[in-house]
């Protein structure tokens, strides 16, 4: 059994049991940079993309696979409106950064995909190949600029397919490569952070996935490959960063003839370094010893079929049940929705009870995050997570908390009753009420048998399939003109116990919240300004 287990032990009883260092204070004053800064590299703009009008959440949701090719504006689009800066956040709510939003040097630029605390860890490096449209190289995406800054020149996707090793990837020389430096959220969550960057994860590659399906395109990733080997091109220091993710990119006009091996005289590695922006940083051990136990057997893919004994568990037959009526179609350009994806923050109201087809919607887009598409996970095999729902106001429902069986679309009860007093007493924070949300969703998944079928480094993947989750939930709920919130600030053993998860040995990890909101919130126009 290794470190993970305890790791994930640690994070279900956080709520009772404070990880340490509990009494760690974050030093707002000296927060590191969202993104990295590299003085003297240079830079590219990227093209702008225009949107078909069929590129619609409900295609990048509930579309058939992609067979498409990327180009440079596609590859632009994308990376724009997930992790690029589209807005800024002046709206009055009823966060903890409320107070500091005018000032420019707090300010909160919004994004189409969302992130742990908003602190956007995630490095998007591009390494490029000779079918690419810029010189081969390695790039990092700048968010801030929407640019390109070129770190290293030369064709260095051998190293990349070496690492994947195996099939796949073997024919492709373009590939988008997920890191993540552990101080961007460590220096305010500190050993909590590796929980909080892996389900970050999740939440990008789902903003791919729904974005590159509503094109026709495909996002496939990988989560095992040789780390270390990857960590060396791209200059990163092992204790302080990793590389989480891999994608491939089928890229328009590259030869059908796979690379040739090339057989370096020396291996390529980035010499551009960050300019760290904090003054003081810190290592936490309980982040570095799970970072190792997630190294160890990177390289190893599980074989097919080793996670079938994780899997979701299906949903029990028979039991009360209630149907939910058919999903309305989320008829909104993909684009549209992120842009206006945002948090509720103390803003929903219950006055109007939500319409059934409405939570219906956002459950069958929290479906569709179940897998990811990835290079673990068997194709066609059922997913990793199911979702229990808590009822607050939704017409139709009565109040109480349900398990969800996609199979079906309906809801079976798990206990009657309205659930708003257990919601709240068992929620940490102050910036959201969770009785006025209509519905409270609860992604669960089996991270313990997850854990056992495939090593630590699973601790990575079930942890994105939640992310992944979180930004469905996000996406649909922008489309359908909800008001969402997600959050990790709840006591999960109070959750575990309230539905009975010990005998199914699923684990709470998130809490998605969805309704209306107030009429006519402040903001402030700042576009108009």
């Amino acid at each position: 059994m290794g470190f993970a287990h305890e790791y994930a032990t640690a994070i279900v009883r956080r709520g009772r049991y404070p990880m340490e260092p509990a009494d760690f204070v974050p030093d707002w004053a000296d927060r590191p940079r969202k993104g990295k800064h590299f003085p003297g590299a240079e830079s590219f703009p990227l093209p702008r993309d225009e949107a078909p009008p069929e590129a619609t959440v409900q295609r990048g949701l509930f579309g058939p696979r992609g067979t498409g090719a990327f180009t440079l504006p596609l590859l632009s689009g994308m990376l724009q409106e997930s992790y690029g800066l589209v807005g800024r956040r002046l709206a009055v709510q009823a966060n903890s950064d409320l107070g500091t939003l005018p000032m420019y040097t707090q300010a909160n630029w919004s994004r189409g995909t969302a992130s742990g605390g908003g602190l956007y860890p995630i490095g998007v490096h591009w390494v490029s190949g000779p079918s690419g449209p810029l010189t081969p190289g390695v790039y990092y995406y700048s968010t801030p600029h929407h640019r390109m800054r070129r770190l290293l020149a030369g064709d260095a996707t051998a190293e990349v397919r070496a690492a994947l090793g195996g099939e796949l990837g073997a024919d492709c020389d373009q590939f988008l490569v997920l890191g993540v430096r552990f101080w961007q959220n460590a220096f305010k969550y500190n050993s909590f952070s590796y929980h909080v960057v892996t389900m970050d994860i999740g939440a990008l590659l789902q903003t791919w996935r729904i974005w590159a399906r509503a094109r026709g395109l495909h996002i496939g990733p990988a989560l095992w490959f040789d780390e270390a080997r990857l960590g060396r091109l791209l200059g990163l220091d092992q204790d302080e960063e990793g590389v989480f993710a891999v994608v491939p990119l089928t890229w328009e006009g590259a030869p059908s003839a796979r690379p040739a091996p090339v057989e370096a005289s020396f291996a390529p590695r980035v010499h551009h370094a960050d300019q760290e922006r904090s003054r003081t940083t810190m290592t936490f051990e309980t982040v570095r010893r799970m970072h190792a136990a997630t190294l160890d057997g990177a390289a190893d893919r599980p074989p097919a079929g080793a996670l079938d004994t994780a899997l979701a568990l299906p949903v029990p037959a028979g039991g009360e049940r209630t149907a939910l009526p058919a999903p309305r179609p989320l008829d909104v350009a993909v684009g549209t929705a992120l842009r206006s994806r945002r948090s509720s923050f103390g803003r929903f109201q219950a006055v109007t009870p939500l319409p059934a087809e409405a939570l219906s919607t956002v459950l069958a887009a929290v479906d569709t995050a179940g897998t990811l598409d990835s290079d673990t996970e068997t194709p066609g095999a059922g997913p990793l997570s199911r979702s229990y729902v808590f009822v607050n106001h939704v017409a139709g429902i009565a109040q109480g908390s349900y398990l969800y069986d996609p199979a079906d679309r309906s809801l079976r009860l798990v206990k009657a009753g309205a659930p708003g007093e257990f919601l709240q007493r068992n929620y940490f924070l102050a910036n959201y009420n969770l009785e006025q949300a209509a519905a409270v969703i609860v992604p669960v998944a089996r991270t313990t048998a997850v854990l056992d079928a495939v090593g630590d480094r699973g601790y990575r993947l079930v942890n994105a399939v939640i992310g992944a989750a979180s930004q469905a939930v996000y996406t649909a709920s922008a489309a359908a003109g909800l008001s969402c919130g997600v959050a990790l600030g709840f006591d999960a053993i109070s959750f575990t116990e309230e539905l009975a998860l010990e005998e199914t040995g699923e684990v709470p990890l998130l809490i998605m919240m969805i309704g209306h909101e107030r009429p006519r919130p402040a903001d402030f126009r700042y576009e108009i300004a």
